[in-house]
């Protein structure tokens, strides 16, 4: 009973051998979005395939999308041939791409417009990496085909404006799948002698494809990195291609590179034979004013009597003496009249003399010092004599001396100051001018003194 059940695995692989040998399925072509696009770290690229109302998983192996010409992005239309093709692991079927191609936008220009924009992006145009092209180049590298109509037009051109310059073709494929690897090698090549003030990159025109080389990111590493100014001239003139844009220089054509290589020797000839009369000029005129000037100095006085001129000269050197004389007379009776006045100041100054005005200012100062300590003394004892008068008599002592007496109570020694204060039998101190008198009352009247 149970022999009747598969395994996953054996009805998954009958699935795929099924779909495997339908020839139907063995070469499809499908249109359709990418959606989900993952470029494996191995090189595989992973995306899924959907139109409107259905999708499908798709796989292009690294030895198939290594020769693609653009690099797929999320939602580009695409155009692809495979065979479908079953996942065991998942137990899913998908589809396995050989080529895929843009749909509606032909593969190279795609490529060429993604180039071109990530190595702008980059700087790899930026005005500021270019190098200057020399104007007196006396040895240039031709980098194209030996056999091409290009190099021909070349040499022709550069022998006819500037024949005097050497020139070294460096043999190179410029299409074809062997052209990428040989333009790149070339201008390492040409970077490693070490001999070349400058480097013509050009080739003949023809389609895109035959002019994809210089479209490669290799190539155009190579232009980048390269240390001698590289001048291009690929294609006609209407011919665009990635090196155009990195080369330090463009030429429309291989032509149109060897004018901008070299200069027109026979404009060098014609400018120099400018040059050369406009030299000419200037040092004639230049020597008809030198001329003038000499003949103006023959006429001067100087040379028509210089023995006058000598004695003239002579007197004012007397002059000169004399008035160094009297000026000196003057400076020196200066200088004595200041050293007069220093000396006054310095005696009116002397030490001994500010020693002397300073104790006589201590003097005076010690005496108005005495005299206001002896004020403040004679004003501080009166004000003491004083207060020992007002003292005195309000001293209880001195009232006693007159007859006076104080009671005080016995017990606490509180004053008495009323007979209402002490009864009948109390003790108590009276305080006389020489001494105490301890009592007893033995009666008490309200009558005061005197009544």
């Amino acid at each position: 009973m149970e022999n009747k059940y598969l395994s996953v695995s054996a009805l998954t692989k009958y699935i795929k051998r099924k779909i495997e040998i339908d020839p139907h399925l063995q070469t499809v072509y499908i249109k359709g979005e990418i959606s989900n696009f993952n470029h494996h770290s191995r090189g595989h690229m992973y995306l899924t395939i959907k139109d409107n109302q259905s999708q499908i998983k798709a796989v292009m192996f690294a030895g198939n999308n290594r020769n693609l010409k653009f690099t797929p992005e999320n939602g580009m239309e695409v155009l692809i041939t495979g065979n479908i093709g079953v996942y065991e692991a998942h137990g899913q079927y998908q589809l396995y791409i050989r080529s895929m191609e843009p749909d509606g936008v032909g593969a190279l220009y795609l490529a060429f417009e993604q180039l071109k924009e990530k190595l702008n992006k980059a700087g790899y145009f930026n005005e500021e990496n270019k190098k200057p092209i020399p104007k007196y180049p006396s040895h240039i590298a031709i980098i194209t085909s030996p056999t091409g109509a290009a190099v021909r037009d070349i040499l022709i051109t550069i022998k006819r404006r500037y024949p005097i310059v050497k020139t070294t073709i460096i043999p190179t494929l410029v299409q074809g799948d062997l052209a990428i690897d040989s333009i790149v090698e070339s201008i390492n090549r040409a970077n490693k002698l070490g001999e070349f003030d400058s480097v013509i990159l050009g080739r003949g025109g023809g389609s895109i494809e035959d002019l994809w080389a210089f479209n490669d990111i290799a190539v155009a590493e190579a232009i980048y990195k390269s240390k001698i100014p590289i001048i291009s001239g690929i294609g006609h003139e209407t011919d665009i291609t990635i090196s155009d844009y990195i080369s330090d220089l463009r030429a429309p054509t291989p032509t149109g590179a060897a004018e901008l290589a070299v200069p027109s020797l026979i404009e060098l000839i014609s400018n120099n034979n400018q040059y050369k009369e406009r030299l000419l000029r200037s040092v004639s005129q230049l020597l008809n004013i030198n001329i003038n000037k000499l003949d103006d100095l023959k006429q001067s006085y100087i040379f028509r009597n210089p023995k006058q001129l000598f004695l003239n000269k002579e007197q004012q050197l007397d002059q000169t003496t004399d008035n160094f004389k009297n000026t000196f007379k003057t400076l020196i009776k200066n200088k004595q009249n200041e050293f007069s006045i220093v000396k006054q100041n310095l005696k009116f100054l002397h030490p001994e003399k500010k020693l002397i005005e300073a104790k006589e200012n201590l003097n005076r100062l010690n005496e108005s010092s005495k005299r206001n300590l002896e004020r403040i003394y004679t004003y501080h004892e009166n004000n003491f004599t004083s207060a020992v008068d007002k003292l005195i008599l309000l001293n209880p002592l001195t009232t006693m001396s007159r007859g006076f007496s104080l009671a005080y109570k016995s017990e606490d020694k509180s004053l008495i100051k009323s007979v209402e204060e002490v009864e009948v039998n109390d003790e108590i101190d009276i305080q006389l001018k020489d001494g105490i008198l301890s009592c007893e009352i033995t009666q008490k009247r309200g009558k005061k003194i005197g009544k």
